[in-house]
């Protein structure tokens, strides 16, 4: 299996989803999600987005008039909408993190189990990876992006660990940083301690906070009114971010009114609480346990 799409019922129903409708999945990893839209489709349209490689070789496999590829990142979405001669759309679903099959392929260096290089890109031609963040990085800003990003208890300690161990050994390998790690993680918490920190570089390396973002407030130019906005997160960074868009129309900060004090934003939560997966999805697939899933329509 490629990818196990996480709450897959849970995502089409939200979407609730008009068979001559537009929608739009801006992570198709392995296609789950977007294969369960197409089959709700009769003269609609998918627009589907991933910058991964290997996520376009799969996208091949789908033989559908209704379907569209980008290899692009989600924040490029109304370039690439436009480019499809698509102005506004009915629907459209994300399901961030990374998918089962980046974290299983040891070369690309996403996963704490394997060995492999310290990469961590999702978009493969991009400049920036993990090795080269963990060599360079002056440590201020290591401990930053450990405290922000991973929510690492002893960031500063760790930042000046990574410093003072690359000056008798460059971090080449995920060995070599589990080696470091081990010697600063909590006892009987390792594992969640590796986790994190390895949460941290990857969002760094690819930029995954600023392109929520990008991609957030895009939501709001591009879905119509009664469309729907379905996100599905795994870590609170992300699912805090995504609660204030839908809360307030802005990723940080507060609620704007205008002069009859009606609040000023595009969107109304449908759901108060993030849904979360069923026990039983979570004993299936254990990536569902952190999964939090958020709707939104836009007014």
């Amino acid at each position: 299996m490629y990818h196990k799409p996480v709450m897959l019922t849970e995502c089409i129903e939200a979407l609730r989803i008009k068979p001559h409708g537009i929608y739009v999945d801006v992570t198709f990893g392995g296609g789950g999600h977007s294969l369960k839209i197409l089959e709700q489709l009769t003269d609609g349209r998918l627009i589907a987005f991933d910058q991964d490689e290997d996520a376009r070789k799969q996208a091949e496999n789908i033989q559908s008039r209704s379907f569209t590829f980008c290899q692009a990142n989600f924040k490029y979405l109304k370039q690439y909408l436009k480019a499809n001669g698509v102005m506004q759309v009915d629907g459209i679903l994300a399901d961030l993190g990374i998918s089962s099959h980046q974290i299983d392929s040891p070369e690309r260096g996403f996963s704490t189990r394997f060995d492999g290089p310290l990469d961590m890109r999702m978009d493969k031609k991009s400049p920036l990876t993990a090795s080269r963040v963990l060599n360079e990085y002056p440590a201020a800003e290591l401990h930053k992006i450990l405290g922000m990003y991973g929510e690492v208890k002893n960031a500063k300690t760790l930042a000046l660990a990574m410093v003072q161990h690359r000056k008798e050994k460059q971090f080449g390998s995920n060995n070599d940083l589990i080696e470091l790690l081990r010697r600063m993680a909590p006892r009987g918490k390792e594992f969640k301690y590796y986790a994190q920190v390895f949460q941290a570089l990857r969002i760094e390396v690819n930029e995954e906070l600023e392109a929520l973002e990008l991609f957030l407030m895009q939501c709001g130019e591009v879905i119509r009114k009664g469309g729907r906005m379905v996100v599905m997160s795994y870590h609170s960074l992300e699912d805090r971010m995504v609660k204030n868009y839908i809360n307030t129309g802005k990723v940080f900060g507060e609620l704007e009114k205008d002069f009859y004090g009606t609040p000023i934003k595009p969107f109304q939560a449908v759901n108060r609480k993030p849904i979360e997966a069923s026990g039983e999805e979570v004993k299936e697939n254990n990536r569902a346990r952190s999964a939090k899933l958020r709707i939104a329509e836009r007014l």
